[in-house]
């Protein structure tokens, strides 16, 4: 006889069958629930007791919540499909959680309900966290997340936990519930840092592949690929830390209403001096953008656009393929407290875009080239063009590869004096050294994928 445990669910599986000996979790009693249950496989409606979801094929059908003190656990492997007509949303409110762990060789699935040959961007809503840790927003009442879901988010505790995602692919997310309000691949809305984000792909989103108002959350080995919008967007004080992501671009796919960007930053829509002030900390992301290739589409944008009085950290990454800035500061206090205060830090980059590697928002304050001048100072090189950061074939494809090749400026020049001991330190820039990982466990064709 041998126990799994997930969490604090116990199972006993006895010659080769699974069984419930206890259901015991940490916020109440739960229930297990297998996909050949008489109440079918749907999810949908309001869930206000934990359960666990064992592997098979799920089918979320409207916008399900999950209410405080509930968890909500889905076994590796499994596979989560929209319904085609009521389209999905899974919103983790305030006090509950998600426990979604897959592994590279059993990865956890949200995707599209359609067939193959059939699916698209904006199939279903998405996955939103909220959760309890800061924001700058005001707190009575609290905010209430975009995307029509009606939940609010944030609180005082940046060491909140709304779950965990490890090994997750999202596809063919998105639904704009009005304009400038959409369910994003991944929201997360005041989010802690006792949630765990770690091997995640975001592909085929209509909106951002990840946006996070305020919050403190963590993330390691994060993938936006073929997103229409943002593929990283912050906002609203986050002051979370991200290592190793890349985002890359689908020429022919974009949001024809706004610009879609490698990084969106804004400290607030109104660029205020709201405390405490977003301040992503980000070090090795690979930006791809569409490279000027064949049909590319008006909308795409800035590798970089910090924005409205943001601050920031970003380091030892790769910005390559964009048509337009590959940094880019877009108000006076962001870029005062770049160039000026010596606040925000932009250190050991390798920056290529079609028209300006390096924009600035003011003139007065500095030029292109006193901002270029600064980067390159702090250890960023300005590449010729995009084949100069030598990366394997890391333009859109369904075999993309973002290693660097022998000799490339990518596989030294890192820096991490400073750094919080969060992030790993590596000799190399970008996402990638010599090991691949997103091998396994991701999927770049999706629209062909049996589940």
């Amino acid at each position: 006889m041998k126990k799994i445990l997930f969490g604090t669910l116990t199972l006993v599986t006895l010659l080769g069958a699974t069984s419930c000996v206890k259901v015991n979790f940490d916020d109440g009693d739960g229930t297990i629930v297998t996909p050949t249950d008489p109440t079918s496989n749907i999810i949908t409606g309001v869930i206000s007791s934990s359960k666990f979801y064992a592997k098979g094929t799920w089918i979320l059908k409207g916008y399900v919540y999950v209410t405080d003190g509930a968890t909500i656990t889905f076994e590796a492997g499994s596979v989560i499909k929209s319904d085609v007509t009521e389209k999905g949303a899974l919103i983790i409110e305030r006090g509950a959680k998600l426990i979604a762990q897959g592994t590279a060789t059993n990865p956890i699935v949200f995707t599209s309900g359609k067939a193959i040959g059939s699916r698209a961007p904006g199939d279903w809503g998405g996955i939103i966290l909220l959760g309890k840790a800061p924001t700058n927003r005001p707190l009575d009442p609290a905010p209430t997340i975009e995307g029509g879901v009606g939940r609010q988010y944030g609180g005082t505790d940046p060491l909140d936990e709304s779950g965990i995602l490890r090994y997750v692919r999202i596809e063919y997310a998105g639904i704009a519930a009005e304009p400038g309000s959409e369910i994003n691949g991944l929201t997360c809305g005041g989010v802690g840092s006792g949630t765990i984000l770690e091997n995640i792909q975001v592909s085929f989103g209509n909106d951002d592949a990840y946006e996070f108002f305020g919050g403190t959350v963590n993330a390691k080995n994060l993938v936006a690929f073929a997103t229409a919008d943002d593929d990283f967007d912050f906002d609203f004080g986050y002051t979370g830390k991200i290592q190793f992501a890349v985002s890359c671009r689908k020429p022919d796919f974009v949001d024809a209403g706004d610009a879609g960007n490698g990084i969106e930053c804004d400290n607030d829509g109104s660029g205020t001096a709201a405390s405490p002030k977003t301040k992503p900390q980000l070090s090795n992301f690979t930006i791809v953008g569409p490279n000027d290739a064949a049909g590319t589409l008006g909308n795409h944008n800035f590798s970089n656009r910090w924005r409205r009085a943001t601050q920031f950290i970003l380091r030892n990454s790769i910005l390559i393929g964009h048509p337009d800035a590959g940094f880019s500061t877009e108000s006076d206090a962001t870029l005062n407290d770049y160039y000026v205060n010596n606040i925000s830090e932009f250190k050991n980059n390798l920056v290529q875009a079609t028209a300006l590697p390096y924009k600035t928002a003011n003139a007065a304050i500095a030029t292109n080239a006193q901002i270029q001048t600064k980067a390159e100072a702090e250890g960023c090189i300005t590449l010729a063009n995009s084949a100069a950061a030598q990366l394997t074939s890391p333009f859109y494809s369904t075999t993309p590869n973002f290693l660097p090749a022998t000799g490339s400026p990518a596989l030294s020049g890192s820096s991490f004096t400073g750094m919080n001991a969060f992030f790993t330190s590596t000799t190399f820039r970008g996402a990638f050294g010599t090991t691949n990982w997103t091998a396994n466990w991701t999927n770049w064709d999706p629209q062909n994928a049996s589940y």
